[in-house]
């Protein structure tokens, strides 16, 4: 029972990041478009439809963490509670700026935009962080400098990288067709940074890291897969191909840091916690059993009517909201 809830954790959390990680792209990006009014409106008015629904996906996972695996979630946000807060931090600003940008036309815009970039930055940079610590196992409780160890900061510069270029291809499908092609540019730039992470943190993984599973190593290749239909995709101007690519691999570090080690779901200075350990009452998972598998497929279908009712590029007739 505690496995089957594990892949429901990694179902939410992995949609999370597929979804989004262009979210949080768009907007370290946008002051690569021209500074007109205009032109960026029509940026966050490509991500508008978007972005809450796909916020869902980490309260959906956090719920479910909090409800399934309650030893888990205690330990990883006492272990790492520094970045789960700056993490807040730009969640919020990115959110807030985003909903107040354009609420009044004749007000100035400029705070909105900085906070929606400087957001945009400091959650992309403290979800690297926190993962690779998950990856290398979190410090003792209280030991802030630690974890700012390089190969946690390397995670962190890979997913500024990993969300700019996801952002990138998600502008190249649904920006206006004057700012798809910048957008297709910026993607194909930032695909040198991103198999950079991809290399040095696998190869310096391979020689730092001990016990990993076969699924771990499922996960990193899965990783370079979905980078390299990624870069075909953005090759032969198959802008989709490129942009589904590009959300797979952006949910593979999640991905990596469930199956790492399973069936160890979190390694400390410490000690080690399984996933009996982690895990919750049966009762409670009984319980569960009611409620989160059709939250599970309200999420899937209004997640994919969303993206129906959107898939078109942003025009002259779309409603701006940002």
């Amino acid at each position: 029972m505690a496995t089957f809830w594990w892949c429901v954790l990694g179902l939410l959390t992995c949609g999370y990041f597929a979804l989004a990680g262009y979210d949080y792209g768009v907007g370290i990006l946008l002051p690569g478009f021209e500074a007109g009014e205009r032109r960026r409106r029509q940026t966050l008015g490509a991500l508008g439809p978007f972005f809450l629904a796909n916020e869902v996906w980490l309260v959906a996972a956090v719920g479910l963490l909090f409800g399934a695996f309650p030893h888990l979630e205690g330990k990883v946000f006492a272990g790492a509670y520094v970045l789960v807060v700056t993490m807040l931090l730009g969640l919020v600003t990115f959110t807030a700026s985003m909903q107040l940008r354009s609420r009044r036309p004749d007000a100035r815009r400029g705070a909105w935009t900085a906070g929606i970039v400087g957001g945009a930055l400091v959650t992309a940079l403290s979800w690297g962080l926190f993962l690779g610590n998950l990856v290398v196992g979190l410090p003792p409780v209280g030991d802030v400098l630690a974890l700012f160890t390089p190969y946690a900061v390397l995670w962190g510069l890979g997913f500024v990288a990993l969300f700019c270029l996801q952002g990138a291809a998600f502008l190249a499908v649904r920006a206006p067709a004057e700012l798809a092609g910048r957008a297709a540019r910026l993607a194909r730039a930032f695909s040198a940074p991103v198999f950079a992470f991809l290399v040095i943190a696998s190869v310096w993984g391979y020689f730092a890291l001990h016990g990993v599973s076969v699924l771990g190593s499922g996960a990193v290749v899965l990783a370079f897969a979905a980078f390299a239909v990624t870069r075909a995709g953005l090759a032969v101007r198959r802008y989709r191909v490129a942009l589904v690519g590009s959300m797979v691999l952006s949910a593979c570090p999640a991905l990596l840091v469930g199956t790492l080690r399973f069936p160890a779901v979190l390694v400390s200075a410490r000690d080690t916690l399984t996933l009996e350990q982690a895990a919750t009452a049966p009762e409670t998972f009984a319980v569960l059993a009611w409620f989160a598998p059709p939250a599970v497929l309200v999420l899937l279908v209004v997640q994919w009517l969303t993206w129906r009712a959107h898939r078109g590029p942003v025009d002259q007739h779309s409603l701006l909201h940002f």
